[in-house]
C-alpha cells in the first residue's frame, strides 16, 4: 500500500473527522466562553468588589517610559508604554474560562458515556413452583 493511500485512509476515518469536528466545535465554544467570563460574568464580580475592571487588574512590576503621575490607568496603557506587569486579572480571566470549558467537556462526555453503557442484562428471575414442579414431571417422565 502506497503511502498516499494509507494517508487517505487514516484521513477518512471515523475518528480523525470526528477530531477536526470536534476542534472546530471547540474553537468556536471557546470565544463564546471567553465572551460570557469577559462580558457577562466578570463585570457584575468586578462591581460587587468595589468596582474592579478585572482585564485591567495588574501590577506594574518595572515602568515604562512615560510613566503618568498616579500610574497607568489600564493594562493598554501600561504596555504601550513599555512596563513590566503582572496581569492578574487576565490570569483570573482564564481560570474561570478554564473552569467553564472544562465542566462543559465533563458533562458532554458523561452524557456519552452514558449513552455508551449497555443496559445491564437482568439476572433470570428465578422460576415459580409451577415450573419447578413441571420440570420434576418432565424428568420423572424421561426415565
Amino acid at each position: 500500500m502506497s503511502v498516499k493511500q494509507e494517508f487517505k485512509d487514516f484521513i477518512m476515518r471515523g475518528n480523525v473527522v470526528d477530531l477536526a469536528v470536534g476542534m472546530v466545535v471547540g474553537t468556536a465554544f471557546s470565544g463564546i466562553v471567553k465572551s460570557l467570563v469577559d462580558d457577562v460574568i466578570m463585570p457584575p464580580i468586578g462591581l460587587l468588589i468595589g468596582g474592579v475592571d478585572f482585564s485591567n487588574l495588574f501590577w506594574t512590576l518595572k515602568d515604562g517610559a512615560n510613566v503618568p503621575e498616579g500610574g497607568y490607568a489600564t493594562l493598554e496603557a501600561a504596555k504601550e508604554a513599555g512596563a513590566v506587569t503582572l496581569n492578574l486579572g487576565l490570569f483570573i480571566n482564564t481560570i474561570i474560562s478554564f473552569m467553564i470549558v472544562a465542566f462543559a467537556i465533563f458533562m458532554v462526555v458523561r452524557l456519552i458515556n452514558k449513552m455508551k453503557k449497555a443496559p445491564a442484562e437482568e439476572a433470570p428471575a428465578e422460576p415459580g413452583e409451577d415450573i419447578l414442579l413441571l420440570r420434576e414431571i418432565r424428568d420423572s417422565l424421561k426415565k
